[in-house]
């Protein structure tokens, strides 16, 4: 029986349990209303309705409205409840996906850190004595703990790449305004982007795509020229002072891409940097004072507990700030874009670790301003110089994640997502069924970014058996289970490449009597493939004779 939106919904929750992280959740809705919702969404799956996420469970930054919730930004003081969706949400649920409730953030999107809430400061993933990141904490680390599938954030500095690289997961900043921000709490509106985590690139990418505004004008980026992906990669010494270990682990993510067959061209940092630096240090801060600076002060001047201090500094700070530094920043800036972009020339994108360390909260305490500006020391120019990026996970060191960014032009964004995936490494999976070409379940593959290399056989050790499952699909047994080898035969099979961590996800929601093994190919090779435990083959049909399932399924005892 292949697995329900209910299904989901019922095991997302047992996981939330399980996992007892409360300071993810800023509100958590009733499982007796999600539940409602899934019931909703398989009936019109039954219908015959296309949902492209159907089931799949969704986590929501606390500054971006959910119909039903109060919209907080991360200050009880500040909550609203809105009437609607905002548009990105909303898109997302009539794809199928299903909230689960909106996630805790550093307070009005400010800050790198994950620290900055009255909600209690969000703890990594892997290693709960390390900071998660933020500003959109909660979101990332429902995801990378496996409580949501998808999660919102938004980028302004860097909030939707820090936390994925510190939990080992996709975070994807797309170009401005490829993906509505309405009904968004404005941190500087004019920067401001709905960012998407997932555990996979073509996950992630497929949000984005559900989500892109049709008229955004993604086709006006000039044609590259074919050949080899061209990335502009600094030299470790331009990057400034790394944490042990994170240069090495940078010039391996490089030498990756190149033994991907990517071009790898030297570049000079330098003017990337000082962009970056000026978001904080310069004028620009003043846009977040005219977000929330007025609401921010009132509360500051009643004392009220509800306001992180260090966020408070940050915002009434930028309230005096005079109005020709604006003006002189934003010139320095065209300059510094002018001179980067020239440096990056014909390059496809510019790689960058996305933060110099992975800090403790004991040291975020101690400096959260200067650690703050530290770990956007290479995410904060992007949306300054009107550019997309995404973060990717490269590996670990010294047993935490380590994450990757790419950066790209303006509308460059399925770009990144094309060459982030020579970073994963792949494996192979046999299917006989349902998650053949054109079958219901195919898209399960595809949407995890798989490719087909061979339609073959199976060795000749085989059977075959029709299950009573919906949508019905086959369970595949050696012969050895069923009567002896002699009885085997070959068995029409499919074999498909697909990234590591998008076997694991599949393998996550892989409903019993499926399960997972060595299936033994004609040309004697063996690859996981997907078998069928013994307890579901009661009652089921042997069709071994008909040599796979579309054979069997075009046979007159089907079709009449």
């Amino acid at each position: 029986m292949a697995e329900t939106a209910l299904d989901r919904v019922r095991r997302a929750y047992a996981r939330i349990a399980e996992t007892d992280r409360p300071e993810i959740w800023i509100d958590l809705r009733p499982q007796a209303e999600v539940e409602a919702e899934a019931t909703a969404v398989d009936a019109r799956v039954t219908a015959g309705d296309h949902l492209p996420l159907a089931g799949r469970m969704l986590a929501v930054k606390g500054n971006i409205d959910v119909a039903g919730l109060p919209t907080t930004a991360g200050c009880p003081s500040y909550a609203y409840r809105p009437e609607a969706d905002a548009p990105a949400v909303a898109r997302l649920r009539e794809a199928g996906a299903i909230v689960l409730g909106t996630t805790n953030l550093d307070q009005f999107a400010t800050g790198l850190v994950g620290t900055r809430s009255p909600y209690g400061a969000v703890r990594a993933a892997t290693d709960p004595d390390r900071i998660s990141g933020g500003s959109s904490s909660g979101s990332a680390v429902a995801v990378a703990l496996g409580l949501a599938d998808l999660a919102l954030g938004t980028d302004t500095a860097g909030s939707g790449r820090v936390p994925a690289a510190f939990n080992g997961i996709v975070g994807v900043k797309p170009t401005r305004g490829l993906i509505p921000a309405e009904g968004v709490v404005p941190a500087c509106r004019s920067l401001d982007c709905v960012s998407v985590f997932a555990r996979t690139l073509p996950e992630a990418q497929h949000a984005v795509a559900l989500m892109t505004t049709p008229s955004a004008p993604s086709a006006s980026r000039p044609a590259r020229r074919p050949g080899p992906w061209r990335l502009a990669v600094p030299a470790t010494a331009g990057l400034g002072t790394l944490a042990p270990g994170w240069a090495e682990a940078f010039e391996t993510a490089a030498g990756r891409l190149a033994s991907a067959g990517a071009e790898i061209h030297p570049i000079d940092p330098a003017p990337f940097l000082e962009a970056a630096a000026l978001l904080y240090q310069g004028a620009f801060v003043a846009e977040r004072y005219t977000a929330v600076g007025a609401f921010v002060e009132a509360l500051a001047d009643k004392g009220d507990p509800d306001l992180d201090p260090t966020v408070a500094s940050i915002i009434t700070a930028a309230r005096d700030l005079p109005a020709h530094r604006l003006f002189a920043d934003g010139e320095r800036l065209a300059a510094l874009r002018e001179h980067a972009l020239s440096l990056l020339g014909d390059r496809d994108a510019l790689l960058l670790p996305v933060t110099p360390r992975h800090p403790t909260p004991a040291q975020v305490a101690a400096d959260p301003v200067g650690v703050n500006s530290d770990l956007g020391r290479f995410t904060n120019f992007v949306n300054l110089f009107d550019m997309c990026a995404l973060a990717a996970p490269a590996g670990q060191v010294d047993g935490l994640p380590y994450g990757v960014m790419l950066v790209g032009r303006t509308h460059a964004d399925d770009d990144l997502v094309a060459i982030a995936r020579l970073l994963q490494p792949a494996v192979r999976l046999a299917v006989v069924g349902a998650h053949l070409s054109g079958q219901p379940l195919n898209h399960e593959l595809t949407a995890r970014g798989a490719r087909l290399l061979a339609t073959t056989t199976t060795a000749a050790r085989y059977r075959l058996h029709a299950l009573a499952t919906e949508p019905p699909k086959p369970g595949l047994v050696r012969a050895l289970e069923d009567g002896g080898p002699e009885n085997g035969a070959a068995i029409e099979c499919e074999v498909w490449e697909l990234p590591a961590e998008g076997l694991g996800d599949l393998l996550a929601a892989l409903p019993r009597p499926m399960t997972l093994g060595r299936v033994e190919l004609a040309d004697g090779t063996n690859v996981p493939g997907f078998l069928c435990a013994p307890e579901g083959l009661r009652g089921a049909a042997d069709i071994t004779t008909y040599g796979g399932w579309r054979a069997y399924l075009r046979s007159p005892a089907v079709r009449d």
